[in-house]
């Protein structure tokens, strides 16, 4: 759930927008080329969200709806239409046209998200033309809010396209984040009174962050603490190599995994598992995540970091069993189910797709594991829907750490299937060859990839046509 990149703000005055609105005229014909010269165009939709609107000189008829990743409430808000400026001037060079909103509010803004978005396609109709295709991608928590649109919104789209996106869901997105912060106060913090869910207020979501964060950090500092980190960093898979600035731990160093996951797990704790959370929380009206019914033994069996705890447990003179019993035995956290609820209609995905999308992600994602993509196939497997996704993957560690090239060719690959009906060459290597030709400066690092197993259950929601659903606490593993 990442950050927008893009920097600064342009705005136009609501009683500007409203003067337009009111005119009442038809939609503008579809600008053949935008009249020759570049149009760079903002406004204010009726919900106070900005949108931004790019189109080029020769357009080649298609517009990009970007969704922007998560932002964290009190942060800045500006509209994006590009995940970064080099990303948005090749695109443009390109022949595409851009837009994308703000989203109304920040933080977990599924609610406001995705009738923004609608509602700038209809501004660039109103203010561009009509785009003969329309293809929504977006990155992170935008990811997410793409599968939304392309699930339940397919009239309005061509295609899609999610770049290292919430795949799995809202409702198992919070649930995966409650699995290492459970992990860690049963293991590192036994007896305390530290809340996990259902928090007040900030203040109250920050108090309890601080607490676990000075548990984890004492626990780092000794060799059994160190063990007991891993395994909560193995509930999240959270792979080794996970920051591209920084060195790729050799294969069988479980000491150097665990000594670049520790810092991950500190920044889930002082984000998304506790004021990430409250945010949401005060959106749903209550916990929408639980683990009663969660069998952690088997859960830590299907990550791919299992080997690695085996190991630093048995340096630690620690016994693993008694550990996995310990959470087995702990006092399990229920969901409010109109908590719940809200999460589902804002917004869990069934994999129920009506349009091409093509998923890409890194492979050393930290925030939104590449696990993920598991279990969005297993979806889109039991909908009917698999023989409209694809998935690609590029070998760096990052959260949304693609180059510009790579991004272009996963856009091109995407422009292809609507096109002609049929899915390319989507082999990494001719998306490679397509990321070097858009960009020749930029890596092109696809490689052949298949995620393991996504850990948690995944849960389906009460979608209309959708035959199962997965009441809290009775998951099927996908």
């Amino acid at each position: 759930m990442s950050t927008a990149r893009s920097k600064g703000r342009q705005r136009t005055t609501v009683a500007v927008l409203a003067a337009l609105l009111a005119t009442g005229l038809p939609a503008p014909a579809l600008a053949d080329g935008a009249g020759g010269q570049a149009r760079h165009l903002t406004g204010t939709l009726a919900s106070g969200a900005d949108y931004v609107i790019d189109v080029p000189a020769h357009w080649n008829g298609t517009v990009l709806l970007f969704s922007h990743g998560y932002r964290p409430s009190g942060t800045d808000n500006p509209a994006a239409d590009a995940p970064d400026d080099a990303t948005r001037t090749l695109l443009l060079r390109r022949g595409y046209a851009l837009a994308g909103s703000s989203y109304a509010t920040t933080g977990w803004a599924g609610e406001q998200a995705v009738p923004d978005q609608l509602n700038t396609l209809d501004a660039f109709a109103r203010r561009v033309g009509r785009a003969r295709t329309t293809l929504a991608w977006g990155e992170s928590y935008g990811g997410h809010v793409t599968t939304a649109l392309a699930e339940r919104h397919s009239e309005r789209l061509d295609g899609s396209l999610s770049v290292c996106g919430l795949v799995h869901g809202g409702v198992a997105n919070w649930n995966n984040t409650l699995d290492p912060a459970y992990a860690l106060k049963t293991l590192l913090a036994p007896g305390s009174d530290t809340p996990l869910t259902g928090f007040r207020d900030q203040e109250e979501a920050r108090n309890a962050s601080a607490a676990l964060s000075a548990a984890v950090q004492r626990a780092q500092g000794g060799e059994q603490g160190r063990a007991r980190i891993a395994l909560a960093a193995a509930l999240h898979n959270i792979p080794a190599w996970n920051d591209p600035d920084g060195p790729r731990p050799e294969p069988g160093d479980h000491t150097a995994a665990e000594r670049a996951q520790y810092p991950v797990v500190q920044s889930l704790l002082t984000g998304p598992a506790f004021s990430w959370r409250q945010e949401a929380e005060s959106r749903a009206g209550g916990n929408m995540s639980w683990n009663t019914g969660v069998d952690y033994t088997d859960m830590l069996r299907h990550s791919v970091n299992y080997p690695q705890v085996k190991v630093l447990y048995e340096s630690a003179g620690l016994s693993l069993q008694d550990d996995l019993a310990a959470l087995a035995k702990a006092p399990r956290i229920h969901a409010d189910r109109d908590a719940v609820a809200y999460i589902e209609r804002h917004i869990t995905l069934s994999g129920r797709l009506r349009t091409p999308q093509l998923n890409i992600h890194t492979t050393g994602d930290p925030l939104v594991p590449v696990q993920t993509e598991s279990a969005y196939r297993g979806a889109a497997d039991r909908t009917g829907s698999s023989r409209l996704l694809r998935q690609a993957y590029v070998d760096n560690a990052g959260h949304c750490t693609f180059s510009p090239g790579e991004l272009a060719a996963a856009v091109k690959a995407l422009d292809h299937r609507v096109h002609t009906g049929r899915w390319g060459d989507t082999s990494p290597h001719a998306l490679n060859a397509s990321a070097r030709t858009a960009d020749p400066s930029s890596p092109a690092r696809y490689l052949p990839y298949r995620p393991a197993p996504y850990p948690r259950p995944y849960y389906l929601p009460r979608t209309p046509g959708n035959g199962s659903h997965s009441k809290p606490g009775s998951e099927n593993r996908t």
